[in-house]
């Protein structure tokens, strides 16, 4: 079976859900249900006006995130890829679709799921072509695209039960919706830490003290971060944690932090660049700093780790809808100004019963299907299965 995947890298969360799917399909325990997967970044390769409205959609997120909400409001009014009849550089989508040839197209990204698929369908030699939609998205209202949801597509994945909600009242029927769970990378379901584990791999891997309380500062795919000053924050309020600064793809960041942190003994800061091992990290850290998109949000319910949403420069819409699934959960503590950042984890230290209540809150907001599901009843329903039933979960 041939699965095309539709995404984009706007904020990257899109995009790394797509090659989850990719990577759970050439995973060892899924390689028996036959799934070859290609991924296709469509706004980037369909169209040049497309590739700089995502250029321009990475950049405000850097400089000034609450520029957003004009972005957002603008593309749901606009509506440039409702219509198939309104889509630029269609030869490209067309050739696209002939040379995948594919028998199920997946959409990760919210302005994929209607002119592309009528598209897909009306280009594609294959006559059964099933289109789905995944959508990693947490909780409705505004923030919440309502062009993720098309009621003539044959099945509408939503990552919790809060998304699926949405769907129905955006017209998508009941009976072609399922509460999915986290498309996230295989590494977040096959590793469990026992306090051994852990503790072996922050001494040995991260060559920091696993008594001691960690703090991730993260950032997203395309860079965006506030790392200086926070660590600038933590240092002159004198608060005794271990800082593990990411820094993605940003070598400009991760050399400055690393000149920083050999100067600045005070206080123990890893810079680290990208990596697969997020799923080990998270279940090291004592918490994590981050936006509240919905990929690390995710990540960070996954393992069980507390989360401090950075709000600084504003919130853009798709944050927002992020924030109140952890509202509605009690899950996640804002930090609206950097000034804040040292009473937050100060509070965390000194209250061991409460930093653990937090994870356990984490721990019961788990989605009980897995990828290794997603797959399973996406081969379900292109072998001619319409109302595709959630199998047992690969964790058992």
């Amino acid at each position: 079976m041939k699965v095309l995947i539709l995404t984009s890298s706007t904020g990257g969360g899109h995009d790394m859900r797509a090659r989850s799917f990719k990577q759970w399909a050439e995973n060892e325990q899924t390689k028996h249900l036959e799934i070859e997967v290609d991924v296709y970044q469509t706004l980037e390769n369909t169209h040049f006006i497309y590739n700089f409205g995502v250029i321009l959609y990475n950049v405000i997120q850097k400089v000034c995130p609450s520029f957003h909400h004009v972005y957002f409001n603008f593309l749901e009014i606009f509506g440039q890829f409702k219509y198939p009849g309104t889509i630029l550089g269609q030869n490209s989508f067309r050739n696209k679709i002939h040379d995948s040839n594919p028998d199920i197209i997946v959409s990760t990204h919210a302005h994929l799921n209607h002119g592309f698929f009528a598209l897909a369908k009306k280009f594609s030699k294959n006559k059964n072509l099933k289109c789905i939609t995944y959508c990693g998205e947490l909780y409705g209202g505004y923030g919440f695209s309502k062009h993720w949801v098309n009621p003539d597509a044959d099945l509408f994945i939503g990552a919790v039960q809060e998304t699926c909600d949405t769907a129905f009242k955006l017209g998508m029927a009941p009976e072609k919706t399922l509460n999915g769970g986290f498309l996230l990378n295989p590494n977040f379901y096959e590793t469990h830490f026992t306090e051994e584990e852990r503790a072996k791999y922050i001494k040995e891997e991260l060559g920091l003290d696993p008594d001691q309380f960690i703090l991730i500062l993260g950032t997203g795919a395309n860079g965006a971060n506030n790392h200086m000053e926070l660590i600038n924050e933590l240092i002159s309020k004198n608060v005794k944690t271990q800082v593990i600064a990411l820094c993605s793809r940003n070598e400009e960041l991760f050399d400055q932090l690393t000149a920083f942190s050999n100067k600045n003994t005070c206080l123990t800061i890893k810079p680290l660049g990208y990596s697969n091992e997020m799923g080990r990290l998270l279940q090291c850290a004592s918490a994590v700093v981050a936006r509240s998109g919905t990929g690390l949000t995710s990540e960070a319910i996954l393992s069980a780790c507390p989360i401090i949403f950075n709000g600084l420069g504003g919130v853009m819409p798709q944050e927002n809808i992020t924030l109140k699934y952890c509202r509605r959960h009690n899950i996640g503590i804002a930090l609206k100004r950097p000034s804040s950042i040292s009473r937050i984890v100060k509070a965390l230290i000194e209250n061991p019963e409460k930093l653990k209540e937090r994870k356990m809150r984490k721990a019961r907001r788990r989605p009980k299907l897995t990828p290794f599901n997603i797959l399973t009843i996406i081969k379900e329903l292109s072998e001619g299965n319409n109302t595709p039933k959630p199998s047992i979960s690969i964790n058992g």
